[in-house]
């Protein structure tokens, strides 16, 4: 690296003429750049400017080393400017992870429109259930939902969102009315691999009133969307999170069970690998996706 600095110098001297010069660009005394100088020849062994009392000139060997020193000092200008922009606006690619329940409309009107504005930046998203290694896979955020465990990742809350009970009419056509977490007893269980510590499932009712309820599953899934069709398809009764299901609930698709017993909420969390010297892009990114997942 030192050896760097000093081609640096080296070149600085050339472009301006004399080591005062070189030094008021640098920030330098003009001894400590003829210093510079001076280590380089002796590491190289070879003799690169011609020194009088009026001024320098370049040896052969000089002008040859000049062309390299040059093109070093003009690459390390082109990645610092790479750098800038990567920092001041949103160029690159940009890579977001989140749940397969994200994959519909809120994303793409989040993103779509930065996607717009900006054409140096371009998208590669990941849907899947099951929590993907930022840093291993090079992703710049994700979307994750839920009790988050301890990590050095960076979580910042978005909102919240519920879980709803939810089955298809057809489903609920073949059984009792449904009135009280009592009469979840005994039905077609839908869950997600995980979901429901233990089968247990525990309800906050109206005057504080709690109910807390052993189930049995009886279809398990690794992916919300496909555990959804199955209860579409009158399969049973799932857990659904409640924006993900205001379409098929304003249609009579699915049916919302006990409206007036609800689960726990869940946090929805924008999570990076690091907080400070946040590229652009990913500042950007975080800020659209804000305003379109915020849910209360």
């Amino acid at each position: 690296m030192e050896q760097l600095k000093r081609m640096a110098v080296f070149a600085t001297v050339v472009d301006r003429g004399s080591m005062v010069a070189a030094a008021e660009v640098l920030g330098m005394t003009p001894s400590a750049v003829s210093q510079q100088i001076r280590k380089l020849e002796d590491s190289t062994q070879v003799s690169l400017l011609h020194r009088t009392t009026r001024k320098l000139t370049l040896t052969e060997a000089g002008a040859v080393f000049y062309q390299s020193c040059a093109q070093v000092l003009a690459l390390a200008e082109q990645a610092e400017q790479r750098l800038a922009e990567l920092r001041d606006a949103p160029v690159g690619e940009l890579r977001i992870a989140a749940p397969v329940g994200f994959s519909g409309r809120p994303i793409c009107a989040a993103l779509a429109p930065l996607l717009q504005a900006h054409r140096g930046l371009s998208l590669q998203l990941f849907f899947q259930d099951e929590q993907i290694d930022l840093i291993e896979q090079r992703i710049d955020l994700a979307i994750r939902v839920g009790k988050l465990e301890d990590s050095s990742l960076v979580a910042r809350h978005i909102g919240e969102t519920r879980m709803l009970l939810c089955a298809a009419p057809s489903y609920l056509a073949q059984r009792r009315p449904i009135s009280h977490p009592q009469d979840l007893i005994g039905l077609d269980w839908l869950t997600m691999n995980g979901e429901l510590s233990h089968k247990l499932l525990t309800l906050h009712g109206p005057d504080g009133d709690v109910q807390r309820l052993r189930i049995e599953s009886r279809v398990g899934c690794n992916n919300i969307v496909a555990l959804r069709n199955f209860t579409l398809g009158g399969m049973g009764v799932s857990l659904q999170p409640a924006h993900e299901v205001r379409e098929e609930l304003a249609t009579g698709d699915l049916r919302e069970l006990l409206a007036d017993w609800q689960l726990p909420a869940f946090g929805i969390y924008i999570v990076t690998p690091r907080r400070d010297a946040q590229p652009a892009k990913v500042r950007y990114a975080i800020e659209a996706l804000r305003q379109h997942l915020s849910m209360r």
